[in-house]
């Protein structure tokens, strides 16, 4: 059987550690990522009150709240392009040499380029064929497809740019990791 503690035995505060925030690699335009996702927020939490605590729900905000998350999934998505954080498949470019790391580097920010620029030709075309209003509010659907097909557009650019700074320098951060454990990059 254990004895009890002693209640006169004080047990030492928790230490915590604080982490130090680090927000060079943000950039004035992932600004636009988090004034959209606030907006969102507040659409979201209009909904809930009006439909839950009113009982009379605004029938706009369900498709305003679906159409603004689109928007923040894309520009979130010309964000993690110009930092270079997509999800990329690093397992074989530990045995892979270091000449083959850079053909393997040059074809995926080539294909990803090409690939960026085709979805936004393509999201483009849809743009200029719907004619439809969105059924809540009578603003057009084509508006949020533009929107698409220009963050398609800037995604190409910072895929290109990024493809240049790769052969420029001969690195990146799949041909280097060791390199790119220390550093963040922005792009100004």
């Amino acid at each position: 059987m254990k004895t009890p503690a002693d209640d006169n035995t004080l047990t030492p505060p928790i230490e915590l550690e604080e982490d130090i925030i680090d927000l060079s690699d943000q950039h004035w335009t992932d600004s636009f990522v988090l004034i959209l996702f606030w907006v969102l927020a507040g659409i979201v939490f209009l909904q809930f009150f009006t439909r839950y605590i009113l009982n009379d729900s605004l029938a706009w905000t369900e498709e305003i709240a679906r159409f603004f998350l689109i928007g923040v999934t894309f520009f979130g998505a010309i964000m993690a392009t110009r930092k270079q954080t997509h999800i990329a498949v690093e397992f074989f470019f530990r045995w892979v040499p270091r000449t083959g790391r850079r053909i393997a580097q040059f074809s995926i920010d080539a294909i990803t380029t090409v690939f960026f620029v085709v979805l936004a030709f393509l999201t483009a075309q849809i743009a200029g064929r719907t004619r439809q209003l969105m059924v809540s509010v009578e603003f057009p659907k084509s508006a949020l497809y533009w929107i698409v097909a220009a963050a398609f557009v800037f995604m190409a650019l910072y895929s290109a740019w990024n493809m240049w700074v790769h052969l420029r320098d001969g690195t990146s951060r799949l041909i280097d990791p060791e390199k790119y454990a220390d550093q963040t990059r922005a792009i100004d």
